[in-house]
């Protein structure tokens, strides 16, 4: 390496340790929320949701008794598709995208992780079956954002029963 960029490099490797000594204490923090609330705890019970998006679930929503059920609180979040029918004809589209930016945007890396996770496991469950065909007929990224959906439908059910939630064998 040359002598010239010692220095600029060694600047960059001490920037890079302060953000991970910060992303640390926050993540500490998060942790001690999350210890708090036994929602996040329900929550986390849920393959695709960590602890930011349970932590950041529970503060944007709060109560999740407002939502009269699975489908209303995906269609809060901008997970169901926009439907344009006009009588007995029904056009359903891409998803409305109307919800929180962030919210989706780590229900749906958290599909992508269990998607992911889904093709190495040697025998998944009924949840990750349906994920796999579903990625097969239609593609990843389509997938990936039904599967959020679904698991936006599962965070409102065992967010509002008070229940871990439990695979179940394909």
């Amino acid at each position: 390496m040359p002598d010239a960029l010692r220095p600029a490099l060694a600047a960059a490797c001490t920037e890079i340790r302060d953000i991970e000594n910060r992303i640390r204490i926050v993540e500490d923090q998060l942790q001690a929320l999350a210890d708090q609330t036994p929602a996040v705890a329900r929550l986390r019970s849920i393959p695709g949701i960590g602890l930011i998006t349970a932590t950041a679930l529970v503060a944007f929503v709060g109560d999740v008794q407002r939502f009269h059920s699975g489908r209303h609180f995906a269609s809060y979040l901008g997970l169901t598709p926009r439907e344009r029918s006009s009588g007995l004809v029904r056009r359903l589209g891409s998803i409305s995208k109307r919800g929180d930016v962030y919210l989706r945007m780590l229900l749906v890396h958290g599909a992508r992780a269990v998607l992911w996770a889904a093709s190495k496991r040697r025998s998944p469950d009924r949840l990750r079956t349906w994920a796999l065909h579903l990625q097969h007929l239609r593609g990843h990224n389509k997938a990936a954002v039904a599967l959020a959906n679904k698991l936006a439908r599962i965070v409102w059910a065992v967010w509002k029963h008070n229940v871990d939630f439990r695979e179940m064998a394909a």
